[in-house]
């Protein structure tokens, strides 16, 4: 779970009023692109025996939590989510869409794309993704049903293409180092242990142990990079369907 002492800590703080320009990120130009930053990351891991895992992480400033009976729960600065694509002799074979705590496997051929690259729905606030636009409960993880009590919200919405703001790594799972494939990339960052945001607020009142502020979160080194499966625990179901909501082309 990696060092939970040592925060990235903003200078305005999770709680500021108003709320800073910087919460909202970057918004993508009209070819995808963020402007000079630097939002997305490719680690390659090599498994052996024809067997690639590309994963592709994106890294938002700021999570909006969602809301349950009325109440705001989830809230955090600093957020990584990501996809991961297993090749298999150098065919895209399954990928996996990373949704809180959880997420979803389906192979490669029953998403959705543009030519060969597969689009993942990157939920309003959230940034949980998803292979369908609409809505999504996740009140159970692993699922996607259209209505529940812990909801997320898709849809086609800026179109942002991480690869043209990217840095790009092999890693070497005997080893767990990372190197950049152009020699170029910073490095030293990734071997953070410590958390990429606030702590939780001292004192923040909790219902039933969820809170609106929490802490940040950790960083690719600990999203299972050297996982057997699809999925980074069991059990893990690769979907080979997805089911179309009645938003997915709004």
């Amino acid at each position: 779970m990696g060092n939970t002492s040592v925060y990235l800590t903003s200078l305005e703080g999770i709680e500021a009023d108003p709320e800073p320009a910087w919460f909202r990120g970057i918004r993508p130009d009209s070819q995808g692109r963020i402007g000079n930053g630097t939002g997305s990351v490719i680690v390659i891991a090599d498994r052996g025996n024809g067997t690639v895992d590309a994963f592709y992480f994106y890294f938002y400033a700021f999570n909006k939590g969602g809301r349950v009976l009325g109440l705001e729960f989830g809230d955090h600065i600093g957020d990584w989510e990501h996809n991961m694509i297993r090749f298999v002799n150098g065919t895209p074979d399954a990928i996996w869409y990373s949704q809180h705590a959880s997420g979803q496997a389906f192979t490669y051929a029953a998403v959705e794309k543009k030519d060969k690259r597969p689009y993942v729905y990157s939920a309003r606030g959230t940034h949980a993704n998803y292979a369908i636009a609409g809505k999504h409960d996740h009140t159970i993880p692993g699922f996607n049903l259209p209505a529940g009590f812990l909801m997320d919200y898709t849809g086609r919405g800026v179109l942002w293409d991480p690869l043209l703001n990217v840095y790009t790594y092999n890693y070497d799972k005997a080893t767990a180092a990372f190197k950049a494939v152009n020699s170029k990339d910073p490095v030293a960052w990734l071997d953070f242990n410590g958390r990429w945001g606030d702590d939780q607020p001292p004192n923040e009142p909790s219902i039933f142990g969820e809170a609106k502020n929490v802490a940040g979160p950790n960083g690719p080194k600990f999203k299972g990079l050297d996982r057997e499966l699809v999925c980074p625990s069991k059990p893990c179901f690769v979907l080979p369907f997805r089911i179309f909501s009645e938003d997915a082309t709004s």
